[in-house]
């Protein structure tokens, strides 16, 4: 089978705060996939970024008395600690702050102009005489026309009621307190709406490859009504906008964050020595799509990316899968910064194994709905999975023949019918990966452990051992078998664990098929490979 291309677009995280479980349980999906597709020997593609523009990043420098760069360089860094820690591999892991996405989004963002979809239109905005220059939604403070409470110019804080400038009541500037006045701006807008049919007809197209969430969101924003965006701000930070006479505003973070997936696609192309336009062609047959995110990020991903690449008429292939997850709720309580209740990855990585948090989330997260964690969950999910199943089924065959035999594996015959479920158990878990059905492609292997369990217990190698060592030889060779199969099986989910079973059996390489294991068997030093936790 010919190799296929796969480009895989991971969000990009607001580069404001440290990530938490959230942020983990919609990203975790891509790099599961991404592991998978390399084992196939297939040629991927995954990138993604710190989103390091917008005025949250430069209302927090202003308060803290340090730059934009300092804020968002500070919180890139942690997230790629933490994304190394969760064993996470990105072919590249950029930043919107870098030369190379600036330039990028700016070529692109003049192709957009010279083909008409991008247009000028004046409007009046909020303007401080005192700081002599024009105001961004946050950089409003005022009163909400709703319940009466403190308002910014987007968001009343106190009702969380989202909100225009426009309606704010008695504003003030944030900045240094004087009042504000509306005066005509000029700002660069989106031509969104151009692109319904087209847009639409994307949506009824992947009815089988998006999640159903995407589905009804995208639905749902067309149906409200497609608006013309400004693709311009008025801030100072942030990618310059290529045209005379806006020298003063940079490109809306919403365009050029999405434009992020191309700038090092393209960037990675580049490094690589291929023709990134050749790579996302409509045309390259051997090509699928993904795009992983959070639920509140669906229609950035599925109407106003499509809508962009639309309208730069390069014949790049729109989203193929949609892997859009749900939330993630706190011991059944929405997460909040400002309350308190909220638990960041780094917290989590401080009293748990990496591949324990993997497949906590792989095997709980929130594909369709939204999902409730709490610590003792992943304490009782961490002991009940890796410890009872897969390190037991591991352990109690490897520890016997270590103790008994010096570690050597006689060769012996391969059970027929476990041969057949292995090669079925490859089939079935694939393709759950390549739909993006994680949940599925974790029971299913979980299934293939439990059959190994089910196939040991019934054999009762201890009791042949003694009574027939030929038989007890087919038993134990079949159950090596089915860990070198279980150790390419759990890969993309459990990499730490993947890897020692190899060591332990001293197989190299990792691949999606069946592992087929010859002759005697000499192991390495045999290995626990999860200990149990007690929750005090």
């Amino acid at each position: 089978m010919a190799k296929r291309d796969i480009f895989i677009g991971g969000a990009w995280p607001y580069a404001n705060y440290y990530l938490h479980i959230g942020h983990l349980a919609a990203l975790l999906p891509g790099d599961i996939i991404a592991k998978y597709y390399r084992q196939n020997g297939d040629n991927v593609m995954y990138v993604s970024g710190s989103d390091c523009h917008g005025t949250p990043i430069t209302e927090r420098a202003r308060k803290e008395n340090v730059s934009p760069e300092e804020i968002a360089g500070f919180y890139h860094e942690e997230f790629v600690k933490t994304f190394n820690n969760l064993g996470f591999e990105y072919d590249e892991y950029s930043t919107t702050m870098c030369d190379y996405h600036k330039q990028y989004v700016m070529e692109q963002f003049k192709i957009m102009l010279d083909n008409g979809y991008i247009y000028e239109k004046e409007t009046m905005e909020d303007y401080c005489d005192t700081c002599d220059k024009f105001l961004a939604d946050r950089e409003i403070i005022g009163v909400c026309p709703y319940c009466g409470g403190v308002s910014t110019g987007d968001q009343c804080e106190n009702c969380n009621h989202s909100l225009n400038s426009s309606e704010v009541l008695d504003k003030h500037c944030k900045i240094c307190g004087s009042v504000t006045n509306n005066k005509p701006n000029k700002h660069l807008y989106f031509k969104l709406p151009e692109f319904k049919d087209e847009l639409q007809e994307l949506i009824n197209k992947n009815k089988g490859s998006w999640r159903k969430n995407a589905l009804g969101e995208s639905q749902k924003y067309i149906d409200m009504g497609l608006v013309e965006r400004a693709a311009t701000r008025q801030l100072d930070w942030g990618v310059p906008v290529p045209v005379s006479g806006y020298e003063d505003k940079r490109i809306y973070v919403w365009f050029e964050a999405v434009m992020g997936y191309l700038s090092v696609g393209n960037y990675v192309a580049l490094q690589r020595g291929i023709d990134f336009n050749q790579f996302m062609s409509n045309d390259n047959e051997n090509l699928r799509t993904y795009y992983v995110h959070g639920k509140d990020n669906i229609p950035f991903h599925t109407i106003i990316f499509p809508a962009l690449i639309l309208s730069l008429k390069n014949n790049f292939r729109l989203p193929d899968y949609i892997v859009s997850s749900a939330y993630v709720n706190l011991n059944n309580e929405k997460m909040s910064k400002s309350k308190g209740n909220l638990i960041t990855v780094n917290e989590l990585l401080e009293s748990f194994d990496s591949d324990t948090i993997r497949f906590y989330f792989a095997f709980k997260g929130p594909e369709t709905n939204d999902v409730s964690c709490s610590i003792d969950d992943v304490v009782q999910t961490h002991n009940k999975f890796l410890v009872g199943m897969l390190g037991n089924f591991v352990n109690r065959n490897l520890s016997f023949v270590n103790k008994k035999f010096d570690g050597i594996i006689r060769e012996g015959i391969i059970d027929e019918e476990i041969k057949l479920m292995t090669l079925k158990t490859y089939k079935s878990v694939g393709e759950s990966f390549e739909k993006g059905e994680i949940r599925t492609a974790v029971n299913q292997i979980i299934e293939y452990i439990s059959a190994a369990n089910k196939y040991y217990d019934s054999k009762e190698p201890w009791v042949q051992v003694k009574e027939n060592i030929e038989e007890f030889n087919n038993i134990t060779y079949t159950c090596t078998y089915m860990i070198a199969n279980i150790a390419n099986l759990i890969h993309p989910i459990l990499p730490n664990a993947s890897k020692i079973i190899k060591e332990m059996l001293n197989i190299d390489g990792l691949k999606w098929e069946e592992e087929l294991i010859k002759g005697e068997i000499r192991l390495k030093e045999v290995k626990l490979l999860y200990n149990r936790i007690d929750n005090n």
